[in-house]
């Protein structure tokens, strides 16, 4: 499937993720070299590495995109814009914030809408919103998607990764809700090329992932695998 696509620049779609709870500054210099070698969107880290990620990626290509209340998103409004002005402060230019699941399931959706309208006007900063779609019904989904789009968001994340991956279905929802308008990251068990490629046939413009080098190196061998056909 990967050769049906050969003008699909993936490279430029990747947010290169180091969200492992054990990552190393050593590991965070790894990343930050990489998503400048090879042109990645951004590089995504936990907040207490945004610091040592801007400073890497100073007047280089990539952004530098932090979590906010990650994985669960159930920390108070107060913290979740804390953590997001801290990050923005430490160079953090984009902010993927993970939805209040809890207010969404319980209807409570105008604390839902604040938060990320506040986050949004106190960093003036570009928000992902995250709604782990493995969770929720599709009436839910829809929901969730059209409270964060209202409330400011500039993407519609599918998910954390922590309780299950990114959907080619999921993906051309949120591309119907959105019709255009903001960015669908797709994240989550994206390990192979032609997952990475359909995902962004599918409607995604961002695709979160910790495998980016290593689908590009899948892409390569397939452009460079001979065409096996007999003449």
């Amino acid at each position: 499937m990967s050769q049906s696509y050969p003008d699909i620049d993936v490279a430029a779609f990747i947010d290169h993720s180091l969200l492992t709870p054990i990552a190393t500054p050593t590991q965070v210099e790894q990343w930050c070299e990489e998503a400048d070698r090879y042109h990645f969107a951004s590089v995504c880290v936990l907040p207490v590495h945004v610091k040592q990620a801007t400073n890497l990626l100073h007047s280089k290509q990539p952004k530098v995109t932090t979590v906010i209340g990650f994985p669960l998103g159930a920390n108070t409004s107060m913290i979740k814009r804390y953590e997001a002005e801290e990050a923005v402060e430490n160079g953090a230019t984009e902010l993927d914030v993970v939805i209040n699941l809890g207010w969404l399931k319980s209807g409570n959706l105008d604390a839902l809408y604040r938060e990320i309208a506040e986050i949004r006007e106190s960093t003036g900063c570009p928000i992902k919103a995250i709604l782990e779609m493995s969770l929720l019904t599709e009436a839910e989904k829809r929901t969730a998607a059209q409270m964060c789009m209202d409330a400011g968001a500039s993407f519609l994340k599918t998910s954390t990764g922590w309780n299950g991956g990114a959907t080619v279905a999921d993906v051309r929802l949120l591309k119907e809700i959105a019709q255009d308008r903001i960015g669908i990251k797709a994240s989550g068990g994206i390990r192979t090329i032609d997952q990475a490629l359909e995902l962004i046939v599918a409607g995604a413009t961002r695709l979160g992932t910790s495998r980016g080098v290593e689908l590009l190196r899948q892409r390569d061998t397939l452009e460079k695998t001979p065409n096996q056909s007999t003449s």
